[in-house]
This record gives structure tokens, C-alpha cells and sequence, in this order.
């Protein structure tokens, strides 16, 4: 009787790890899909020291929490003629940094005026070291890093954009 008793609770336990291992979810992989970019408007950089040169750009505009916080991130690329332009509420100091953002950029600081009030050049790619204004900044525009020196923009430069 009692090895009656042992072969059905060995019957039973071999049942139940079957099924358990049956039951086993398959790992899941999740792709991050490429993150493109979608043209909301124009912007126009008007050079102080020439009446006739401008710059001309295609954008997309960061004016939410959410399109905020992610700025450029998970981005492999951007085109010379693109940007994306960060639109705030207020006037204050600014602090960018490079968290998930693949791409080296400029970071360019603009008075609530839409004058280049200061720069960051060549931000590196993932680095999260704070990238300030140093001065009051209402809107920020990130371009491929070394566009800035390309463009010979410089503080007091205006922009447009629509």
C-alpha cells in the first residue's frame, strides 16, 4: 500500500512539473522601431552680420511634456536641413543634456526675442552631463553638431519659424 501511495504522488509530481514546463511563456523581444522625422514647419536663420544670408530649415517642434522629454532621442540620423525646435512656456535658464540621443548636436539657446542668446557645440552622443544656456533661453533648436561653426551663427543671430 504504501509504495501504492509513493508511485502515485511520484505520478502526480512528474504531472505537475510537466505542466508547469509546459506553461513557460517563450521570452519576448522587444524592437525599438527607428524614430523618423516629421516636418510641423519651417525655420528661418537670419545672420546679423549680412542682410541677405539666411538659413533655411525644415523642423519639428517640441511644445509637450511628453515631445519635450524626448527630444531627439533614439534617432540614428537627421538630415543638414533639419532641426527640431523646443518650445517652452516661460523664460528661464535651460539645461539639455544627451540621454539616449545618438546623434552629436548643437544645441542652440533662443531669447523669448527669437535671438541666439548661446550655444553648446558638438554635444556628445549618450552623455548626460548638463548642457546649460547660462542666460535666459524661451526656445532651444538642436541641429547636427557642427553646424554652428558651418553656419557661422552667432549670438544675436534671428530666427523665424512658421
Amino acid at each position: 500500500m504504501c509504495l501504492k501511495k509513493n508511485i502515485v504522488v511520484f505520478l502526480g509530481l512528474g504531472m505537475l512539473l510537466l505542466s508547469i514546463a509546459g506553461c513557460k511563456e517563450e521570452k519576448k523581444t522587444i524592437k525599438q522601431t527607428e524614430v523618423i522625422f516629421n516636418k510641423e514647419g519651417d525655420l528661418t536663420i537670419f545672420k546679423i552680420a549680412t542682410d541677405s544670408t539666411e538659413i533655411k530649415l525644415d523642423i519639428e517642434i517640441a511644445d509637450t511634456e511628453y515631445d519635450i522629454q524626448t527630444g531627439l532621442m533614439y534617432r540614428s540620423s537627421m538630415e543638414t536641413n533639419q532641426g527640431m525646435l523646443f518650445v517652452f512656456d516661460d523664460v528661464m535658464e535651460r539645461y539639455f543634456f544627451m540621454k539616449n540621443t545618438q546623434i552629436p548636436l548643437d544645441i542652440i539657446y533662443i531669447g523669448a526675442n527669437k535671438k541666439i542668446v548661446s550655444y553648446q557645440k558638438n554635444a556628445k552622443p549618450f552623455d548626460e552631463t548638463s548642457l546649460p544656456s547660462n542666460v535666459p533661453a524661451k526656445y532651444v533648436l538642436e541641429v547636427n553638431a557642427g553646424l554652428v561653426d558651418t553656419w557661422l551663427l552667432k549670438e544675436g543671430d534671428s530666427l523665424s519659424w512658421q
